[in-house]
């Protein structure tokens, strides 16, 4: 009878341990039903820019977005969006990792079953800018793919006469000797003065030079900008409009 007892108990045991299990599952999911860490509630104080927010909790970077940096086009916009937010009552959803370098919580902000982050890539105030994938993700991506088709906000083309003429050639992401080159492919000298090249991240590079028909130039790079296992290049017009994207 003992072995055919202590059988009876082990499956009971394992009958606890997955009901438990299920039961954590539930607790920390969300209204969609997806498994998260914690949620917090939380009252949004000031508004930094279009991505950082001041909270009752503390900063909170928003995850799986950039927006553009002050003085840039588009900042204002993103910046006023999420002023939308302020002094009301959110939840900050916690995936991965808890804080950034600048000890920032990373969050999504969810106001009356709206994610936020995923508006802003909607509204094509940001793009997206991600480290580590999370269920929300996905939804992200469809988000600021819906912004890219109809050409919102940063996603605007640019109307210089010399944006269909330029081309990215090559980009070597290995360092060190990183570069970038474009090329001229029309007849007309093109002049790329105050365009600017940008990766994911926040960094800029200015452009002071002209291409003459056909001609192609090459851009160096000093440390490790342009990220081995994928990023994304924006090239900008004088007026910070998108003359090409280049996701790799």
């Amino acid at each position: 009878m003992v072995p055919y007892i202590m059988k009876i108990l082990k499956i009971l045991l394992y009958i606890f341990i997955i009901i438990n299990f299920l039961l954590l599952g539930f607790l920390l999911s969300n209204q969609t039903g997806r498994v998260i860490y914690s949620v917090e509630k939380a009252n949004i104080t000031k508004i930094i820019d279009g991505d950082t927010v001041n909270t009752d909790l503390g900063k909170v970077r928003l995850l799986g977005i950039n927006t553009p940096e002050k003085n840039r086009y588009g900042y204002d916009q993103a910046k006023d969006f999420l002023s939308l937010f302020r002094h009301k009552e959110v939840d900050l959803i916690k995936f991965n990792q808890d804080t950034d370098q600048y000890e920032r919580k990373l969050r999504y902000i969810v106001h009356d079953e709206k994610n936020i982050n995923e508006l802003i890539l909607k509204l094509g105030l940001g793009h997206l800018y991600y480290y580590q994938e999370d269920d929300f993700i996905p939804k992200l991506r469809k988000a600021e793919q819906e912004a890219m088709k109809q050409e919102l906000g940063i996603w605007r083309g640019s109307e210089n006469k010399c944006s269909s003429c330029i081309i990215l050639q090559e980009l070597n992401e290995i360092d060190p000797g990183e570069y970038v080159i474009l090329k001229n492919t029309c007849f007309i000298t093109c002049n790329l003065e105050n365009w600017s090249i940008k990766d994911d991240a926040t960094h800029y590079k200015k452009l002071d030079f002209s291409l003459l028909p056909q001609q192609k130039n090459q851009i160096d790079y000093k440390g490790r900008i342009w990220n081995d296992a994928g990023d994304t290049l924006y090239l900008r017009d004088e007026k910070g409009l998108l003359v090409l994207f280049y996701r790799y």
